[in-house]
């Protein structure tokens, strides 16, 4: 190593953005952390103030002076300089959630298909970790060029930092209408990493942001079953199916459940919809493979699962994350959208169970079900 960096200049920024595509990223770029945002910080604070994060109590964190922590990643973290944002492709030659489907079928979140090969089958996989290990050797690069001083933090979705801000401003994608990240050329089929550093992005190597590219398209908006895109890149979580099958605790508002349709873990309407994504490219990181069984997955196989066939099923997956008593409420109201009465004994006996919201998701779900049996002999 030479005499240390004090800055990141366009020489080292083109060597990072390499060397995280040596291991394994899709692309990467390098944003100025600003001193201050006054208009971000005034969006965040009132989609906050609006209660759009729901139970996200992690999106609501504040400082000892009341600020919000995501509102200004120097509020957080106040030697914050740059971000290295680092994205992987996990797209998967499998059908999209808006294509037909088996009957039974429900439907897991594309990213969640991830399996590590282990023998002759793949073994659960969760982002965090495939994604943290390849961020790690980014973070060794740089080290070899800064100096002891060097701060660093690296995150994958687990710090306050709002990735997709930082990931159109160093040129590696635009925030779309659906409030996903979009590059052209690949599609918002990405998942993001990030370093925070202390190391200050020199201007000379600063580069535009991404353009904007969703043009006049209304098409996620228009698909999104709930309403939860109440305008473009701005979303109301509480109606968002992925926040209510994974995030939202307890029982989920009987007026939204018919509007799930047969999502049970996750969403991907708002991408599947997206014209960005009728020709992304295919994913091809080993660890991101997707597992067949959790492609449009039977619901009465998973409503079968024992607490121990859940845990040896999904360790180290991210469906371990909503646990197996969220993912049976879930499967309860899927179970009820699809009006079949081969699931009413799964259902009935769900209402005999101890979990009160199990119990009345469970008599919703039958209800649903013998109503429409009743229609459809009128």
């Amino acid at each position: 190593m030479g005499n240390p960096v004090t800055s990141i200049g366009s020489e080292l920024r083109d060597a990072l953005v390499a060397r995280a595509l040596e291991c394994g990223f899709s692309a990467a770029g390098i944003a100025a952390v600003p001193e201050d945002n006054p208009d971000l910080r005034r969006r965040y604070e009132s989609w906050v103030d609006q209660g759009y994060a729901g139970e996200m109590g992690y999106l609501q964190r504040r400082d000892e002076a009341g600020q919000l922590l995501r509102s200004s990643l120097r509020v957080a973290i106040p030697w914050a300089r740059s971000v290295i944002v680092c994205s992987l492709n996990y797209n998967a030659a499998h059908p999209k959630s808006i294509d037909p489907a088996p009957e039974g079928a429900g439907w897991i979140a594309r990213y969640a298909w991830s399996g590590r090969p282990e023998g002759d089958t793949l073994s659960p996989t969760d982002y965090h970790d495939v994604l943290l290990s390849k961020l790690r050797g980014v973070e060794e690069f740089l080290r070899e060029h800064a100096g002891p001083d060097l701060e660093v933090r690296s995150y994958v979705d687990t710090g306050p930092v709002v990735e997709r801000g930082f990931a159109e401003a160093a040129d590696v994608g635009w925030v779309g209408k659906n409030t996903c990240l979009i590059r052209q050329g690949t599609g918002s089929w990405t998942l993001l990493a990030v370093i925070v550093t202390s190391l200050p992005l020199a201007r000379e190597a600063e580069l535009l942001p991404a353009a904007d590219r969703c043009g006049t398209c209304t098409r996620c908006l228009d698909a999104c079953p709930t309403g939860a895109l109440i305008a473009p890149r701005q979303m109301d979580a509480r109606k968002c199916i992925a926040y209510l099958t994974i995030e939202k605790k307890g029982e989920i508002e009987e007026e939204l459940r018919p509007l799930m349709g047969r999502q049970i873990f996750g969403c991907d309407i708002c991408q599947d919809v997206c014209p960005w994504n009728r020709k992304a490219p295919i994913g091809a990181t080993t660890e991101m493979q997707a597992r067949i069984e959790l492609v449009n997955p039977d619901l009465a196989m998973l409503a079968a699962m024992t607490p121990a066939e859940f845990r040896t099923r999904f360790r180290g997956s991210p469906l371990e994350r909503t646990r197996l008593k969220r993912l049976r409420r879930n499967i309860a109201i899927a179970m009820g959208n699809s009006e079949d009465a081969r699931y009413l004994p799964q259902l009935e006996a769900w209402q005999q169970s101890e979990d009160t919201v199990l119990r009345t998701t469970a008599a919703w779900a039958v209800q649903r079900i013998t109503h429409s049996r009743q229609r459809a002999s009128v």
